[in-house]
């Protein structure tokens, strides 16, 4: 599974004009599933995203993890992480999983993380939506669990 995950003042979604998911300071995560991926790299991208030390601690350090400031997170299906760019100027997105399967791969990661963290929010999955964040430092951070 892939994620891109930015630290963030606040962020949101909007679905058809209407706010979806909104978050103050946290994570916006950005999710794909790839072909192959089960439900063992879902749950290994979630740990390692819970513990991600990117908040600053009391020296201004990177040393404190969204569980460690009780920052929220919004959860937004992200296809297009799986792009291909290798064969010329239009992407390729053969490596993202199948739909159906790309969507229940992406419910469980948001059912997991919503037992494991209390603030989490979500876009939905398929749906045109509008992504709206104040990215703090900035801090981006790509993560990948290959499939197994």
């Amino acid at each position: 599974m892939l994620a891109l995950v930015q630290r963030v003042a606040r962020a949101k979604v909007t679905i058809a004009g209407r706010v979806h998911g909104e978050i103050g300071p946290g994570l916006l995560v950005l999710v794909c599933a790839e072909r192959g991926d089960t439900p063992a790299e879902g749950e290994k991208l979630l740990a390692k995203l819970l513990k991600l030390r990117i908040f600053g601690d009391d020296a201004g350090k990177m040393n404190r993890s969204v569980q460690d400031t009780g920052g929220g997170l919004l959860v937004v299906s992200q296809f297009t992480l799986a792009a291909d760019t290798s064969g010329g100027n239009r992407p390729s997105f053969t490596n993202a999983a199948p739909p159906d399967e790309g969507r229940r791969l992406y419910e469980l990661f948001v059912a997991n993380a919503r037992a494991a963290h209390p603030i989490v929010q979500t876009g939905e999955f398929g749906a045109d939506m509008q992504v709206e964040l104040v990215n703090d430092g900035p801090v981006t951070i790509p993560l990948r669990i290959p499939p197994t």
